[in-house]
């Protein structure tokens, strides 16, 4: 019998999709994914390393994992991902009964390394210093099937003072156009209708070939795949952020008048100090353009409350940038020191009980300003893209299903009824509802749907389901939730933004 695995994921979208490759090289070298709850014969870490708890997390699953191991002959436990580049040797000194440890560079030796250490009976530990071949050659196993990540480009060439990520993922290597497109239009052949553009600074795609309006095209090119009903792209940077990318997000149709922006912070004296190159007034400026060019926009953001040296005065700049944007959600994250980081050696670190009450102070307006966004949707007839695990209590109630509005505003419906005039839509299908009720994060349309269509989506769910293959643990491509990370399985980190 082929030996099972288990990946778990920590960290940002990029993690995630690669973790669907690393899925991918494993299926090709003949594991089988493991039931889940069953118990893997291998299991491997995709960590991140951009936040304090993302070690702890590590460290305290590898130890329960290790009582597991004792009993079960055979099984290997692998580490890879940014924390694995970062701590290297040191996750073997403390963590022994580890198997393997690989870096962010060379994804595609994991089942060479996990043989290898099965034959040689030691730990193997490798950690490439640049990349090897780019991610998106390697075979992959997408999680869903209407919905899919697309790497534009690794890497990144900002220096934030905050952020060991650039130091771990190297700098910015971009993928030919001509590539990208042709994977997509792969995609789109499968029965993908939503495509998300990955990068570390995804819209400073084209420096590394020397044309600045490279985003702005691609965009645009994708306006003219014929079945490609979605795309979205995450994240931006709003130093590199220009007016041809808003005109190019405004005139093509499947581009979704969707934008998740980090902020981090409102004050120019910590953006100064976190070596972010834009300014208060120039990030809202580019809100004001976006929202001038598509009045309907959804704007979401990261922000890092009690950086180094942020007063009263600097964070009330960030709840007035806060106030200002009206963001539709947030990410918010409570600074925390990273150890390689050059804020973690900075005078002025902010006591935690002072972090931790602007904090809630920040979370507490963003919560008011979600809801009132959200409640300007009720009444509203959108097309909700059905989705498979987005809805954590759709289980709880039979009737309900859930999806994403384009805006990416989560929203719950009602089901239609069995041997109704609509047919039952399925993940991947397009449902219309009228919106009744308004929550911070979320919208419910409590009547019966207007319509139903069915999609290619949809069918390539059901050749799925058809052939067997397990429930995907979740790719929800949608937007972050407030004061929390996104309820993604993944989600410990922002990722480098």
């Amino acid at each position: 019998m082929s030996r099972s695995y288990e990946i778990r994921t920590h960290g940002c979208q990029m993690n995630v999709h690669d973790s669907e490759r690393l899925s991918g090289l494993l299926e090709e070298a003949g594991y089988r994914r493991a039931p889940e709850g069953g118990g893997a014969d291998v299991v491997v870490f995709n960590t991140c390393a951009v936040r304090e708890k993302a070690d702890n997390h590590l460290y305290g699953n590898l130890g329960q994992l290790a009582s597991v191991k004792a009993v079960r002959p055979g099984m290997q436990i692998a580490v890879g991902g940014c924390l694995a580049q970062k701590d290297r040797e040191t996750i073997v000194k403390k963590a022994p009964w580890v198997d393997v440890v690989f870096g962010t560079h060379n994804i595609g030796h994991l089942p060479a390394l996990l043989e290898r250490a099965r034959v040689q009976e030691e730990a193997q530990v490798e950690i490439l210093e640049s990349l090897e071949v780019f991610p998106s050659t390697l075979p992959t196993r997408r999680e869903s099937a209407y919905a899919a990540w697309v790497s534009i480009s690794v890497g990144c060439n900002n220096t934030c003072t905050f952020c060991i990520v650039p130091a771990l993922r190297g700098k910015e290597k971009d993928r030919r156009t001509g590539d990208i497109l042709a994977e997509v239009q792969a995609l789109v052949a499968e029965g993908v209708v939503e495509v998300t553009l990955l990068g570390q600074n995804v819209n400073a795609y084209g420096q590394d070939i020397g044309d600045r309006q490279a985003f702005s095209k691609l965009l645009r090119a994708c306006g003219g795949i014929e079945g490609l009903e979605r795309v979205r792209f995450t994240s931006p940077h709003p130093k590199d952020f220009t007016d041809d990318v808003i005109a190019a997000m405004a005139e093509t149709p499947n581009v979704m008048h969707q934008l998740h922006m980090p902020l981090q912070s409102g004050s120019d004296a910590v953006l100064r100090a976190m070596k972010r190159s834009y300014r208060q007034e120039r990030y809202l400026g580019i809100i004001e353009k976006v929202r001038a060019a598509m009045p309907d926009a959804a704007i979401s953001t990261d922000i890092i409350v009690g950086f180094p040296g942020e007063t009263e005065e600097d964070f009330q700049q960030t709840l007035h940038v806060v106030r200002e944007a009206r963001f539709a959600n947030a990410y918010t994250f409570q600074y925390s020191k990273r150890p390689g980081t050059p804020a973690a050696e900075m005078e002025g670190q902010v006591p935690k009980a002072v972090v931790q009450e602007r904090y809630l102070r920040l979370v507490a307006l963003q919560e008011e300003i979600s809801w009132e966004e959200n409640k300007k949707q009720v009444g509203r007839t959108v097309e909700v893209l059905v989705a498979e695990g987005e809805g954590r209590k759709d289980q709880q109630h039979a009737d309900r299903l859930s999806g994403r509005a384009p805006d990416s505003r989560l929203v719950h419906f009602t089901r239609p009824a069995e041997g109704g005039p609509l047919p039952g839509p399925r993940p991947g299908d397009t449902v219309t509802v009228e919106i009744t009720y308004a929550a911070p994060h979320h919208l419910l349309a409590e009547g019966a749907p207007l319509a139903v269509r069915r999609t290619a989506a949809g069918d390539a769910w059901e050749r799925r389901q058809a052939a067997g293959a397990a429930k995907p643990a979740g790719v929800m491509l949608g937007l972050p939730g407030v004061g929390v990370p996104a309820p993604l399985p993944v989600a410990d980190a922002p990722g480098c933004r």
